[in-house]
């Protein structure tokens, strides 16, 4: 679910006005389906005297203590209000910085309560600036989209809110202490796991039985020479021309990430399932969880390790293994339908394996698409087929090989398409390649007209409702938004760092932002887990979720981002002095009404008494 802008006319009037939808399949292709209009927000119009002094107690939710005393104590004296005279046609605007996104991710930060949690884990020593601040700024500056340490330092520190939210002069900031920040944060990298996985338990309840795991890859830019593991693979960001690293993550059906793993970038995924397993049991014990993997893990080796563990799983199946289903395919009976256009059964293996079950899997709108992809590529692999077999019907070759050679890029090209047809090379009395002769395949035809839109599950799991194995297994798209979030929105791609540890410090980073992000947007699923772990509570869902927001963030961060912080610089006359001066005044942009019913509707507060700067010079000052 996401959030969409409305803005309607009625009669001259513009009203502008928030509205929840979500996607749904129906038989004419996705949709957008309105959830509910957002009301008015209360509290917009009250007047605040929050000021900057506050800023702890707005970011984690708590009554500013300017205005709401502790228990038992008595209210303070609000401030008086000061008045002095000032020349309006003085009046500047320096200084203009970027705030709404900053101040959301350090919110996200504090209330998720790593700042408390990088103090323990790493103490404050003789540094002039602590490593939780390092930490907090390294990760704040990459949920802002910000891609290397270099141009935080340089740059982004200076423009951003952030010298005045958490304290640290921007003198102070270096990207030599940046990386130092990353070298000390890689050290505890076992630790800040672990605690996460600790926060996520208390704070949203959840529950540890039910994992999700994916692998993705990341491309360097340049040769990566000092980094061991990296290396060529299978670029899944269609970089085959760099290196890479492949990256193991685990999550919950929440979308939270609780640990993941850097692997040689050509280390194949089936190849990276035995070490995770093993890493995951040596932080949090061994359990009979639930793994739900897809079907480039799957190996026969590792589901016997995984059942030798006393482990439960469910994984998708390579494509090959629905053609001994297919009578069970054709059979019209026993389907339930999980969501419109998809159904699901239990099946029997053919052989009569009891040890396991399947499931049945086929959807409307994937068969439409699989259709349609293969008749494109049968359409384009039989042009480029006639036009050889006009072109030699005009001019026969000499070299048959070289026309077979030249059918054989096309046809590989496309593979789809290939299994359909037969192509072979007609020769002349003269052994010239004079024609093709190309046939279609009827019975594989058939086949591939019965498998579009169905695949198969497998697991080891005694549920006997296939609709909530199909659930537990559809949750694997978590991981995948996961690392759909890290790439476009947290800029994991492509890595600058060249040596293995700071690339590995770099991913941490990232795990801690994709930490902040999940924990704005992210879920609970009724299904995620099994009967006995479910626990529907209020308390764990997420930020976004509890608020009647949906469960998509970029629009909030999009707009929350136009919130702006400035210095407003005035020619001012105090009482006791006949000589103008310079005040300058640190203010916070007030938002649009759009804007202020998002931040009103999560409960975040935003300083908005100014701030008076402690730099007042006199005008003709040098």
């Amino acid at each position: 679910m996401f959030l969409r802008r409305n803005r309607r006319i009625r009669n001259g009037e513009t009203y502008e006005y928030w509205s929840l939808m979500r996607t749904v399949r129906t038989a004419k292709g996705p949709r957008h389906e309105l959830v509910a209009n957002l009301g008015k927000a209360p509290g917009l119009d009250a007047d605040s005297l929050h000021g900057w002094e506050q800023v702890s107690d707005l970011l984690e939710g708590r009554p500013a203590r300017a205005i709401q005393g502790e228990l038992g104590q008595p209210l303070p004296s609000l401030p008086r209000r000061a008045w002095t005279e000032v020349d309006l046609s003085s009046l500047r605007v320096e200084r203009v910085r970027d705030f709404g996104q900053v101040y959301l991710a350090l919110a996200l930060w504090r209330r998720l309560g790593l700042h408390n949690l990088v103090r323990e884990i790493i103490p404050p020593g003789r540094e002039a600036v602590p490593w939780e601040l390092i930490a907090c700024i390294l990760t704040v500056a990459r949920f802002c989209g910000n891609q290397s340490e270099l141009e935080v330092a340089e740059r982004w520190y200076a423009d951003s809110a952030l010298e005045d939210l958490l304290g640290v002069p921007f003198a102070q900031i270096r990207h030599t202490r940046l990386y130092r920040g990353l070298d000390v944060l890689r050290a505890h990298k076992e630790r800040l796991c672990a605690r996460l996985l600790e926060r996520y338990q208390s704070w949203f309840g959840v529950e540890f039985e039910f994992l999700l795991y994916d692998v993705t890859s990341t491309y360097f830019e340049g040769k990566a020479e000092a980094n061991a593991k990296a290396a060529r693979g299978y670029s899944r960001d269609q970089r085959s021309d760099c290196k890479q690293v492949n990256i193991g993550l685990v999550c919950t059906p929440e979308g939270l990430p609780i640990g993941y793993e850097v692997f040689a970038g050509n280390t194949a995924d089936v190849r990276t399932v035995e070490d995770m397993v093993m890493m995951m049991e040596k932080k949090y014990g061994q359990a009979k969880r639930i793994w739900v993997m897809d079907r480039g893990m799957v190996s026969e080796d590792n589901l016997d390790f995984l059942r030798q563990r006393q482990a439960r799983y469910i994984v998708g199946t390579p494509k090959q293994h629905l053609r001994r289903f297919e009578a069970q395919l054709l059979e019209t009976g026993n389907w339930t339908e999980v969501q419109p256009g998809v159904e699901v059964k239990l099946a029997a293996h053919p052989d009569g394996l009891g040890s396991e079950q399947y499931v049945l899997c086929r959807s409307t709108d994937r068969r439409n698409k699989e259709a349609a992809m293969l008749e494109q590529q049968r359409q384009r692999l039989m042009a480029q087929l006639e036009k050889t077999h006009a072109t030699l019907c005009k001019r026969p070759a000499k070299d048959p090989g070289a026309v077979e050679r030249r059918i054989g890029r096309w046809l590989g090209r496309y593979p789809g398409a290939e299994r359909l047809l037969e192509v072979r090379v007609q020769l002349d009395a003269g052994g010239r390649a004079c024609g093709l002769v190309i046939e279609e395949k009827a019975e594989r035809q058939g086949w591939a007209q019965l498998a579009h839109g169905a695949y198969l599950l497998r697991t080891n799991c005694t549920e006997e409702d296939p609709a909530r194995l199909w659930h537990w297994y559809i949750h694997l798209t978590q991981a995948e938004e996961c690392f759909s979030i890290s790439k476009s929105d947290l800029n994991l791609r492509p890595v600058y760092h060249q040596t293995t540890a700071r690339v590995e410090a770099h991913i941490l980073v990232c795990f801690l932002t994709l930490a902040l992000w999940r924990t704005l947007e992210s879920k609970r699923s009724e299904d995620s887990q099994p009967q006995a772990a479910r626990r529907a509570s209020a308390a764990r869902q997420m930020w976004m979720k509890s608020k009647g927001l949906g469960d998509c963030a970029r629009q909030l961060i999009k707009e929350v981002s136009t919130v702006r912080s400035m210095d407003v610089v005035l020619a001012a006359r105090p009482a006791t002095e006949t000589e103008p001066v310079e005040l300058r005044l640190r203010v916070v942009s007030r938002p649009d009404r759009m804007v202020a019913e998002l931040l009103a509707h999560l409960g975040l507060e935003l300083p908005r008494s100014p701030k008076i700067v402690q730099n007042v010079v006199p005008l003709n000052a040098p």
